[in-house]
């Protein structure tokens, strides 16, 4: 965060968007990271990065909606493993 002074004498916090952007490309990594291991994890991680930096306004908004999807294909896949195999997890 950077802060900037404006005319009224508050100080007012205004996130950067290099943060967002690192959080569009983390979630991405981690939702494609997701579809191999640790899908319960993961997925739900990266969908939450790629809504915080679309939030915060980021510049790769294409990375983002793709982390989220990827995070949301994390759940299917582990959903589908589970009820494929009739168990509470699954493994390659």
């Amino acid at each position: 965060m950077h802060l900037t002074a404006p005319a009224t004498g508050q100080v007012e916090a205004k996130p950067r968007p290099r943060d967002a952007d690192g959080m569009a490309v983390a979630s991405f990594i981690l939702g494609l990271l997701g579809l191999l291991v640790l899908n319960l994890f993961l997925g739900p991680v990266a969908i939450v990065l790629a809504g915080v930096s679309l939030w915060r306004g980021t510049s790769r908004r294409g990375r983002a909606y793709l982390g989220m999807a990827l995070g949301v294909a994390d759940l299917v896949v582990l959903f589908a493993a589970m009820q494929f195999t009739d168990t509470v997890s699954w493994s390659l």
